[in-house]
C-alpha cells in the first residue's frame, strides 16, 4: 500500500463508507481546526441524527407526560424492543436473547449473580491478568460474596514472559488442567489495553469441555469487529454502547443471554421490569420472568440514555458489518505501514493477524515514561485525540464509520513530529 497524503486522499475517495463521516459531529480544536479523533474505543462520536431522536423523546415527555409510556412516537414501555432487534442483527443472535438496559458494570454484576454458582470443588473464576477493572472488581467481589477468597479462587491468565498478549493455547491448557475447579470463564472480546482480539469460539469450546460456563465482556469489541454470539455459544455477554456504538457518555448498555438459559427458574436478581409484560401492570407479588433476556431487566428503560443509540444502530445497518470490517482492516494496515516508515521506534503491541485485532492499535512509545508522556501531551496539544495508559502506551483506534485514511496519515505525521520534538 502506498503511503503518501495523496494515497490517503485517493483511498478516501474510493471508500464507499466515507460518506457516513458527514453524519457525525466531528470535534474541533480550540482554534477551530478539525481534530484528529482516534478515540472511539473510549467514546464514540455523536451521530447527528441522535439529536433528532433525543428531541423526539423530550417532545413526547413535554407533550404527553406519563401517557408517553403508551402513546409516544416510540412508546416507552416497548422502547427496549426498538433497540433489541438491530443489536441482535449486529451481534449475530436473536432479538429475544438481547436486553438493552442499565450500564455495563451493573449488567456484569447481574449476569454473575445468575451464572456464577460455585458448588463443591467447582468454585473458581478465570479472567485475564490485567483485565479491565469492572471485570476484576466484579469477579473478586462475587467470590467474596460467596465466602471465597479471590487470592485462591480467582485464576488470572497472564501473557508468557517477554510477551504482551495472552496465548489462547495457555487458556486451553489451564482449562484442561484445572477444569474441575472452574465454574466460570469471563473473557473479553478485545483486551482493552493491548487491543488483542480473541477467538471466542475456541475459548468457549475449551470452557464447555471443562464443564464451566462462559461469559464475554464485549465492551471493546461490540461495533468494532464481528462477534456472532450464537455461533460461539457464549452463555452470556455484556457490553457498553458508548464506545464504538456511539450512544453517548453514560449510555444505556446491553447484555445477551443464550436461549438455552431462558428457563424462568434460573436464579436472578429480579426487578419489576423483568416481569412478563402481559401481567406486569397487575402488580403481582410473585415474580414471573419475561421471556428471554428481557426477564433479566430490573427497571424501566432510561429513554434519554437510550435514544442516541437508535441513530447509531441505523448507521451500522446502513454500512453493513462486512464492509465495516473490510474498511477497518484496511485502515489498520495503512496505520501500521505508516508507523513502520515514519516512527520505527514505536512498537505496535496489538497482534497484526487480521483475526486478532479490531480497530485499536496500542503503541508502546519505547522510551522513558516521562518522555513518552510528553509525546502524548504534544499530540493532544496539536489536535490529535487518542488516549494514554501508563507507563508508555498510546491507544489509537480509527473507527471505520467516521474515520478516514487521511485521519490516519495526519495522526502518524503528528506523532513523528512529537517524537522529534521530545
Amino acid at each position: 500500500m502506498a503511503l503518501t497524503l495523496e494515497d490517503a486522499l485517493r483511498n478516501d475517495a474510493d471508500d464507499p463508507l466515507h460518506r457516513l463521516r458527514a453524519r457525525f459531529a466531528l470535534p474541533r480544536t480550540a482554534d477551530g481546526e478539525s481534530a484528529i479523533y482516534l478515540c472511539g474505543h473510549s467514546l464514540g462520536l455523536m451521530p447527528l441524527a441522535a439529536r433528532v431522536d433525543m428531541v423526539a423523546a423530550l417532545d413526547d415527555w413535554a407533550r404527553l407526560a406519563v401517557l408517553g409510556h403508551e402513546q409516544g412516537e416510540r412508546p416507552w414501555i416497548t422502547y427496549h424492543d426498538v433497540l433489541a432487534a438491530p443489536t441482535a442483527e449486529l451481534l449475530g443472535c436473536r432479538p429475544e436473547e438481547i436486553a438493552i438496559m442499565n450500564t455495563l458494570s451493573v449488567n456484569l454484576q447481574l449476569m454473575m449473580a445468575s451464572f456464577f454458582r460455585p458448588a463443591g470443588h467447582r468454585r473458581c473464576i478465570v479472567i485475564e491478568a490485567g483485565a479491565f477493572p469492572s471485570d476484576r472488581y466484579a469477579t473478586a467481589t462475587h467470590l467474596q460474596w460467596h465466602g471465597l477468597d479471590p487470592a485462591d479462587a480467582l485464576i488470572e491468565i497472564a501473557p508468557r514472559d517477554g510477551q504482551e498478549c495472552v496465548s489462547e493455547e495457555d487458556i486451553e491448557a489451564l482449562l484442561a488442567r484445572r477444569g474441575e475447579e472452574i465454574a466460570l470463564v469471563l473473557w473479553p472480546g478485545v483486551q482493552y489495553l493491548t487491543g488483542q482480539a480473541f477467538d471466542l469460539g475456541r475459548i468457549a469450546r475449551a470452557a464447555r469441555a471443562a464443564g464451566a460456563l462462559f461469559g464475554v465482556d464485549l465492551a471493546h469489541s461490540v461495533g468494532n469487529m464481528p462477534q456472532p454470539l450464537r455461533a460461539l455459544e457464549a452463555d452470556f455477554a455484556v457490553w457498553c454502547n458508548y464506545k464504538y456504538l456511539n450512544a453517548g457518555p453514560g449510555a444505556v448498555a446491553g447484555c445477551f443471554v443464550h436461549q438455552r438459559h431462558f428457563d424462568a427458574n434460573r436464579p436472578r436478581l429480579a426487578g419489576w421490569w423483568g416481569h412478563e409484560l402481559q401481567t406486569r401492570f397487575r402488580m403481582p407479588q410473585a415474580f414471573r420472568a419475561a421471556y428471554g433476556a428481557a426477564g433479566f431487566q430490573l427497571s424501566n428503560q432510561s429513554v434519554f440514555a437510550a435514544a442516541p443509540l437508535i441513530a447509531s444502530l441505523g448507521l451500522f445497518h446502513e454500512a453493513g458489518a462486512q464492509r465495516l470490517r473490510e474498511k477497518s482492516l484496511a485502515l489498520g494496515r495503512f496505520f501500521a505501514e505508516l508507523l513502520a516508515v515514519h516512527t520505527p521506534q514505536v512498537r505496535i503491541i496489538t497482534p497484526r493477524e487480521p483475526a486478532a485485532h479490531g480497530a485499536q492499535l496500542s503503541l508502546r512509545i519505547g522510551t522513558d515514561p516521562a518522555r513518552a508522556r510528553r509525546i502524548f501531551q504534544r499530540l493532544a496539544a496539536h489536535g490529535a485525540i487518542c488516549d494514554w495508559r501508563e507507563p508508555d502506551i498510546i491507544r489509537a483506534a480509527p473507527a471505520p464509520l467516521y474515520n478516514s485514511f487521511t485521519d490516519v496519515f495526519t495522526f502518524v505525521m503528528r506523532l513523528a513530529e512529537a517524537l522529534r520534538a521530545a
